[in-house]
């Protein structure tokens, strides 16, 4: 699988991967990436399958299957080891990368995002959306999904920001938007594999997030011994773009305070 990607930044440079979250793609995280890139770092910002202008294969992506990707995306690049961050759908990549590849991950950023199962009525909810969008397309469904991604403070403020999430969510492919929801409705349970992860860990979500509230971050928190929680005051399910200063200082500050082996 050949994914779209930006890579950025000095090829010695210390190597972070950021997933986006659905609907989006790889352009949710280019204040993070320039934030980055200016201080040293290597930044590889994929679109992942069936998103952005990556391909899309099959009618359903499971989470397993976006990891090895990531992981091939990796050894192309000669990134054998790297620090890597996602969001919603991307955090739930990343705690399936970290299980399946051990050892390939030495620093963990964990965005707004839930490591348990969804209810029977959720996951019937996400397997409904898929059919509709696939008929429907993405117009819709993403302005129906916008009042709940950023926080009333955002939507209020940052019109830039608004823009930006709901031209991403609209643009987004139907079939790879509807595969993967159908493959994240059978993800398995992450909560207690939580417990195992051994690399330093941040763990952010955004004061007002709907989708993923704080009890969901310090649920991980609690489970990932020795992991930094940091809690965006005034963003929502997106505080990487509605909050970008604060986001960027935390995440700046956690990769400047750990210590790397390679």
């Amino acid at each position: 699988m050949t994914l779209a990607y930006d890579d950025l930044g000095p090829e010695n440079g210390r190597p972070v991967l950021l997933v986006h979250g659905h609907p989006f793609d790889r352009s949710m995280w280019r204040p993070q990436a320039e934030h980055l890139v200016a201080r040293g770092h290597r930044v590889v910002t994929p679109d992942l399958r069936g998103y952005g202008t990556s391909e899309s294969t099959g009618t359903k992506t499971g989470l397993d299957v976006f990891a090895n990707d990531l992981v091939e995306l990796a050894d192309h690049l000669g990134m054998h080891r790297f620090v890597l961050g996602g969001l919603s759908m991307g955090g739930q990549i990343a705690m399936q990368l970290v299980q399946d590849h051990p050892g390939r991950v030495e620093a963990l950023v964990l965005a707004d995002t839930f490591p348990g199962l969804d209810t029977p009525p959720a996951k019937q909810a996400r397997i409904d959306t898929a059919a509709r969008i696939t008929e429907e397309g993405m117009h819709g469904y993403a302005d129906e999904l916008l009042p709940k991604m950023i926080s009333k403070q955002t939507r209020a403020t940052r019109p830039d920001v608004e823009a930006h999430v709901r031209k991403m969510m609209r643009n987004a492919p139907r079939e790879g938007a509807a595969a993967a929801l159908r493959g994240r409705a059978e993800r398995p349970d992450y909560t207690e594999g939580l417990t195992k992860i051994a690399v330093p860990t941040l763990v952010v979500v955004g004061s007002e997030d709907e989708f993923t509230p704080v009890a969901d971050a310090e649920l991980i928190h609690r489970k990932i011994a020795g992991s930094a929680l940091v809690v965006v005051a005034g963003a929502g399910h997106l505080p990487n773009l509605e909050r970008e200063t604060e986001f960027n200082e935390a995440l700046s500050t956690f990769l400047t305070r750990i210590r790397f082996t390679s």
